[in-house]
């Protein structure tokens, strides 16, 4: 029986270099900064793995790793491959649907953050999901700019990007030399928005390393999401949280908010902005028995497990 991709944006990565070895799915939600960002961070560790996507499934793989998308999750049950299902950050709106109890949940949560509400029934928190290589380059420049509006309403999206990033992004390009926005979804909106500044590159999230693009930007400005947060933390980095967009991105401002003092980006003539401090600005305030960086380690390891004695 062939695998048909489920409905619904979905990405898998493509096929793993190397020897042969067990073949797993894996696969997230491209319309999502945060999915997209996981699966990136946990495939950096699953060398010895062969990794195949949705157009080549005969046989089936031997597990997958599936970031958010519960309708890929419930279809690969169905055909009986055992998923690790990632919930990569806060709940979406309510009612959405949850996982299938026989998957494997994992819940990327930093234990530094208080818990958004009651946990899925047999899910565990995985710590950070930072990205591998935690190094930055000497010679930094130019503006890098995370920008998600996942379940975003479109007036609000609307009104932000030909507002305050199209400001931004015009005083990026006048302090920093260069400015990259990588976005997840309503890419024709941000690029119509960014058009009488052609110096500005706009990007989609499932198709950019954004990790090796922080790692050579000077200046990082991002939507108040986990993917984002984590790599700041990881590289002890500094970062400037856009302003909160949609519910989900509100409630985790505010719960970050009552930890870290993390800078807003709310007036893009402000110099600060734009020349941040050498220091490693918040992260040293974290409890270090709560600056876990092994989520995406903790991941890839339970996925392995999976694919070499199935359940």
């Amino acid at each position: 029986m062939a695998l048909l991709n489920p409905a619904g944006a979905a990405r898998s990565a493509p096929d793993g270099d190397g020897p042969p070895g067990p073949r797993v799915l894996l696969s997230a939600r491209e319309d999502r900064l945060d999915s997209v960002l996981a699966l990136g961070r946990v495939a950096a560790h699953l060398g010895g793995l062969r990794r195949t996507g949705w157009n080549d499934l005969e046989p089936p793989p031997v597990a997958a790793l599936v970031c958010d998308d519960v309708a890929a999750t419930g279809r690969l049950l169905e055909l009986g491959v055992p998923v690790v299902h990632l919930e990569s950050g806060p709940p979406g709106p309510p009612g959405g649907e949850a996982p299938p109890g026989r998957a494997l949940v994992r819940v990327h949560r930093p234990g530094w953050l208080p818990p958004p509400g009651p946990p899925v029934r047999g899910a565990r928190p995985t710590g950070v999901l930072a990205p591998r290589r935690t190094g930055r380059s000497r010679s930094r420049s130019g503006t890098l700019v995370l920008l998600s509006l996942w379940h975003v309403p479109e007036a609000e999206a609307g009104a932000f990007a030909s507002g305050a990033l199209r400001e931004l992004a015009a005083a990026a390009l006048r302090r920093t030399g260069s400015c990259t926005v990588v976005a997840d979804t309503g890419l024709d909106l941000v690029r119509s928005a960014l058009a009488e500044q052609p110096g500005v590159r706009v990007l989609r999230a499932s198709g950019a390393d954004a990790d090796a693009l922080h790692a050579d930007a000077a200046v990082f400005l991002a939507s108040p999401v986990l993917g984002a947060l984590a790599l700041a933390q990881a590289r002890r980095a500094p970062l400037t949280l856009l302003p909160p967009l949609g519910a989900a991105q509100q409630a985790l401002a505010g719960q970050v908010g009552e930890v870290l003092p993390l800078p807003s980006a709310g007036d893009p003539d402000d110099p600060a902005l734009w020349e941040p401090v050498a220091a490693a600005g918040p992260w040293h305030l974290l409890d270090p028995a709560l600056d876990d960086l092994r989520g995406a380690q903790r991941v890839a390891r339970t996925l392995r497990q999976l694919a070499l004695a199935p359940l």
